[in-house]
């Protein structure tokens, strides 16, 4: 079979590279046998989940050797109750990812196109290629979105248009302002995908809130997930809001228990832990400010950001520095696939993670 795919298959993905996903904590200690590692690479909460999350977690244990409901019918209405919408407009994925996939797959076909900001997050072009559409890569302002050149750049052929707000790995933001006047501009045939993953640490007042804007754009798809605030990345659950008939294709389309028992128990169960969010915005809060006092005073620029994120930028090429990091037992994350080859991201931890990364950072700076 060697060669298929050249040959007969979609040749378009053979231009994509594999997901680069940060460096486990396991795979260090076993490349350099190093047992005291802090892992600051994935934008993980570094709380690990909540007591509820943990109570669920036992409590779903017990049901392992049946399927899931296939429809996630009780995690679909504890949202649309926590959101303010109806449980038609949702679509279960096995993380926003899965989501994001799905999304690609009904809008495109070839020839058909989508607009991307450079510096976007990776999955956007690998579905985007994946399922034979073409990318079209509107230049940064600031490391963030133009929106205004990327609504130019939409035309007859457009699709899809992505936007993260926050943008990974950048950390950049568009103000409600700036996406409502955008979303305006959008014609019928654009399904624009607002990806908020990182949504529930922002604190900005002029920040939009996605789904409260799908009354005004209704080919607005917004995407969330559990993985980040709610600390459930490794059970991979995550969702998109979007319109009543474009919901009932994504839901044709995914696959069936697309999203585990465990993995729905225990979102329902994050959903309800409002003092735990709380808690883990307030610890990325002043965790932020750590990281920036500290990269201020070793006289490292830095990227302002609303996630729970920040990249750094060393003014030369990073990936020395990435791995002498790694010698100290300090995972972050090189970005250079992002077009950002100066730049490391760095995730905020608990206090002492952060100051173990700041101490090793002055060290090999």
């Amino acid at each position: 079979m060697s060669g298929f795919v050249e040959r007969y298959g979609n040749r378009a993905v053979l231009t994509l590279e594999p997901y680069q996903p940060g460096k486990p904590i396991e795979e260090l200690t076993r490349e350099l046998g190093i047992t005291d590692v802090v892992k600051l690479a994935s934008n993980e909460n570094p709380r690990g989940p909540g007591s509820a999350v943990r109570d669920a977690l036992a409590k779903a244990a017990n049901s392992l050797s049946r399927y899931p409901d296939g429809s996630g019918y009780r995690l679909k209405r504890a949202l649309g109750e926590h959101l303010g919408v109806s449980s038609a407009t949702i679509t279960l994925g096995n993380g926003s990812n899965d989501v994001l996939e799905l999304i690609a797959r009904i809008a495109l076909s070839p020839g058909a196109e989508a607009v991307v900001s450079a510096h976007a997050f990776v999955v956007y072009p690998l579905a985007v290629i994946a399922h034979g559409g073409t990318l079209v890569t509107v230049p940064a302002r600031d490391w963030g979105c133009d929106l205004d050149a990327m609504a130019a750049a939409v035309n007859e052929r457009t699709r899809l248009v992505f936007i993260a707000n926050p943008n990974n790995p950048t950390g950049t933001w568009v103000t409600e302002t700036d996406l409502v006047a955008f979303l305006e501009r959008m014609p019928e045939h654009v399904l624009v995908v607002l990806d908020e993953a990182y949504f529930e640490y922002v604190e900005r007042d002029d920040f939009p809130d996605g789904i409260a804007l799908r009354e005004r754009c209704p080919n607005l798809v917004v995407t969330r997930t559990f993985s980040k605030i709610h600390g459930l990345a490794a059970l991979r659950v995550g969702y998109a809001v979007s319109a009543p008939d474009v919901a009932d294709v994504l839901n044709r389309v995914r696959q069936p228990f697309n999203v585990s028992s465990i993995g729905l128990e225990c979102a329902q169960a994050a959903l309800g832990d409002e003092a735990f969010v709380v808690e883990s915005r307030r610890i990325n809060r002043e965790g932020m400010k750590q990281l920036e006092a500290g990269l201020t005073q070793l006289g490292i620029d830095y990227i302002p950001s609303l996630g729970n994120f920040l990249s750094i930028d060393l003014g030369k090429p990073a990936a020395q520095t990435y791995r002498a990091l790694l010698e100290l037992g300090v995972i972050v994350r090189p970005i250079a696939g992002y077009g950002m080859p100066n730049h490391l991201r760095v995730t905020v931890g608990l206090p002492q993670e952060n100051a173990r990364f700041l101490d090793a950072l002055a060290q090999v700076i």
